[in-house]
């Protein structure tokens, strides 16, 4: 992969971790302030989460390059089994 490729790879990883740790211990407000949303978090702790979604992508994404590069997960002998136009 290179490393446009790896690059974009990881962004993607990295959105879609974080909209799945977002939910995690987001408490509602008990006495939610007038003119704000009852469901609003009093501490979304923000910086924790987008720690915690960098690693967790790092790890992903480190997991991803290593099955491509290793070659048992050959994208290019599916492509072949489907009929896709060859080089």
């Amino acid at each position: 992969m290179g490393w446009v490729t790896g690059i974009a790879v990881y962004v993607i990883i990295w959105f879609l971790a974080l909209f799945t740790v977002l939910p995690w211990r987001a408490e509602r407000s008990s006495n939610p302030q007038p003119g704000t949303i009852e469901s609003a978090p009093d501490n979304p702790r923000l910086l924790l989460k987008f720690g915690i979604t960098t690693v967790l992508a790092a790890l992903l994404w480190l997991g991803l390059d290593v099955l491509i590069e290793s070659d048992l997960l050959s994208f290019r002998e599916m492509a072949k089994g489907l009929g896709a136009p060859r080089d």
